[in-house]
This record gives C-alpha cells, structure tokens and sequence, in this order.
C-alpha cells in the first residue's frame, strides 16, 4: 500500500520525535502526521522516511531533515490562507507540509530534472501549488509579491535583496544564511524599509545555485 497503517504509524511516532526536539506548533507537528515521507524518496530509502535524516534527491540535492522541514516551516508563523514563497522546491516534501497548513504555494526550483520530477508527482499525488516555476530562486517572483512568508530551503552566501522586498509587512523570511554551514535566520519586516533579524543555530545545506541558464 502506498499509505497504509504502518506508515501512519511512523509518521505519529516521527511527530512525536520532533515533538520532543523543540516543535511546538501543533499545526506543523500535524501536517508531519498528514504527509507521506516515504513517497517523496526512491523507494530503496522507503523503510528509512520516518526517520530525522536527510536522503538525496539527485541532481546533488537532498531532501532535508524532518526536524528542519519542521522548524523553518514554525519559523513562518503561518496562518491558513497565507501567501508563501518557497524557495527550492526539491523533492516537492516541503511544499506538501505548506499546502497541509492550508496555505498558498508558490514554489521555485533551479534543478531542470528535480523541477520535472517534482511536477510529475505533484500532478499524481494530488499536490497543487498555486504555482510551480523552474527559476533563478536568487530573484523571487515579483509578479505575485508581496508574500506573507518566504521560505529558502537551500544555504544562501547573503540575503537576496529581491526576497526582502517581495515580503509583507509583517511576514516573514526564514532563510539558511553562510558558507559551508548556515546560520538559519528570520527577517521579519516591520515597515517598508525596517527589517528586525533574529538568528536560530547552525544547520547544513546544500547551495542556493542563481541563474538558471
């Protein structure tokens, strides 16, 4: 079965994992329960998707950490109907959660084959993205700003100044800022041109790759 008891099983104890880690938001801690891990992996990874690691994708990419999927995604402060940004669409993992919380997705990948794949399967799953675009993440999407939230899943050497100015007043950027390790960190827009900023640790990523010619 592509979903069955078991899975749901792993997927309660999974929450109860990240529960114990420091997610507080019930709300995310219950899209984690919702979504199928284990269909966003090659099936020879299937008996390891409930578990708190990364796993790749292909294309040089991963698919992240439960605990990190789940702390950027609590790091938004969503509310249901939200306009969101998603930056690295990936395996489509992250997008899923999104869209469990009731939110809007519009979502970029730089990977042409991780792009194709993704859009393969958000059409057999059932996914839908309000949009899913093959784009440079480095320059947002301007025609649909301003967001309520953006969301970088890939390690950034600087803040891309167009995400900035593409967010809400009051909305949120969660973004992994650094080289080789990140420092994940939230720029919280308080007015058109003040921003506060608060940081939340290391963590690790692959790179936010620009220009996708």
């Amino acid at each position: 079965m592509l979903n069955s008891p078991k899975h749901q099983g792993l997927r309660n104890i999974l929450a109860k994992t990240l529960q114990e880690k420091g997610i507080v938001d019930v709300k995310v801690l219950d899209a984690i329960r919702q979504v199928p891990r284990h269909l966003f992996l090659d099936s020879s990874f299937e008996s390891h998707a409930y578990l708190n690691k990364a796993f790749p994708i292909g294309a040089d990419q991963t698919i992240s950490h439960p605990y990190t999927v789940a702390f950027q995604t609590e790091l938004l402060q969503l509310k249901k109907g939200d306009k969101i940004l998603e930056i690295g669409t990936g395996s489509g993992y992250q997008t899923a959660i999104l869209l469990a919380l009731g939110v809007q997705v519009y979502t970029i990948e730089r990977q042409l084959e991780l792009f194709k794949k993704a859009q393969l399967f958000f059409k057999k799953a059932g996914y839908r993205p309000k949009q899913h675009l093959f784009g440079d993440g480095y320059i947002g999407l301007e025609t649909e700003a301003p967001f309520d939230g953006i969301v970088v899943t890939a390690g950034a050497p600087f803040v891309p100044k167009p995400l900035l100015e593409q967010l809400k007043i009051g909305g949120n950027l969660v973004i992994p800022v650094g080289g080789k390790e990140q420092e994940m960190t939230r720029y919280t827009r308080l007015s058109e041109r003040k921003f506060e900023r608060k940081t939340y640790g290391s963590f690790r990523f692959v790179p936010l790759l620009e220009n996708k010619n």
